[in-house]
C-alpha cells in the first residue's frame, strides 16, 4: 500500500496532496499545470517535498521532519514521462536494460526479448534516443520501467504519443501487468477510453490540490 501526505511548492505553485493506493490502478486526470508530474515525480523521489510523509508498506521513504529521504533507485518505482526521459547517451539496448541489470535475477518479472518483441522495439536496439520519434522514445521508456521489475508503477500520458493501433497493444498487456502480476499503478492520461480501460477508480487534480473521494472517484460503466 502507498500512502502520502506532502505539500511543494516552488514560487506561486503549491501541490497538497493526501492519497492512498492500496492496489490495482488508479486513474489520476487534470488539467495542464495542476500538478499531476509532479506528484508523480515526489512519489518516484526525483523532486524533494518540502513536508509531509510517504510510505509504501509501512517504509517510509521521505519524511522530511525526520531528514529521511530514500533515493529513487532505492524505491523500486517504475515511472513513464510522457516524454520518455531516457538517457541520451545510452542505445535503446543500454536503456532498456538499465535497471534490470540492477535487479537480482529471483525478482525479475518479464525477458527483455519478451519486451522489445511486445512493443516492437528490436529493430532499434542500436539506436540512441536523439534518433527515434517521439512514439519510439514512449515504447522504449516503457519497456525499460517494465524490465525494472517494479513493485509500482507511475505513468504520466505513456500512450499519448501512439497511434491508435500500437495503443490498442499495449493496453491489455499492461491490464495483464496489473492481473496477472498485481502491480498497483498510478495512471496519468487525458484519454478516458485509456483510463476506463484500466480502471473505474479516478483521482482529479487541480491547481495542486489532489481530490480523492473515500475510495476514488468512479468514471461510469
Amino acid at each position: 500500500m502507498l500512502e502520502f501526505d506532502l505539500h511543494w511548492q516552488r514560487g506561486g505553485f503549491c501541490l497538497q496532496a493526501q492519497g492512498r493506493l492500496d492496489g490495482g490502478v488508479i486513474g489520476l486526470c487534470g488539467p495542464s499545470g495542476a500538478g499531476k508530474s509532479t506528484l508523480l515525480a515526489l512519489i518516484a523521489g526525483l523532486r524533494q517535498p518540502d513536508a509531509g510523509v510517504i510510505r509504501w508498506h509501512g517504509k517510509v521513504l521521505v519524511e522530511p521532519a525526520r531528514g529521511v529521504f530514500l533515493p529513487p533507485e532505492q524505491r523500486r518505482i517504475g515511472l513513464v514521462f510522457q516524454d520518455g526521459c531516457l538517457f541520451p547517451h545510452l542505445t535503446v539496448q543500454q536503456n532498456l536494460l538499465y535497471g534490470y541489470r540492477r535487479r537480482p535475477a529471483g525478482e525479475r518479472l518479464f525477458r527483455p526479448d519478451a519486451i522489445t518483441a511486445l512493443l516492437d522495439i528490436g529493430h532499434l536496439l542500436t539506436r540512441r534516443p536523439r534518433d527515434l520519434s517521439g512514439g519510439e522514445k514512449q515504447r522504449v521508456a516503457l519497456g525499460r520501467a517494465l524490465l525494472y521489475s517494479p513493485s509500482l508503477l507511475l505513468l504520466d500520458e505513456p500512450l499519448a504519443s501512439l497511434d491508435s493501433h500500437r495503443k490498442q497493444q499495449i493496453l491489455p498487456f499492461l491490464q495483464q501487468v496489473r492481473d496477472t502480476l498485481g502491480i498497483p499503478m498510478l495512471y496519468v492520461s487525458h484519454a478516458e477510453d485509456e483510463v476506463r480501460y484500466l480502471t473505474d477508480r479516478l483521482w482529479h487534480m487541480e491547481a495542486g490540490r489532489l481530490h480523492t473521494g473515500p475510495a476514488g472517484k468512479s468514471i461510469g460503466p
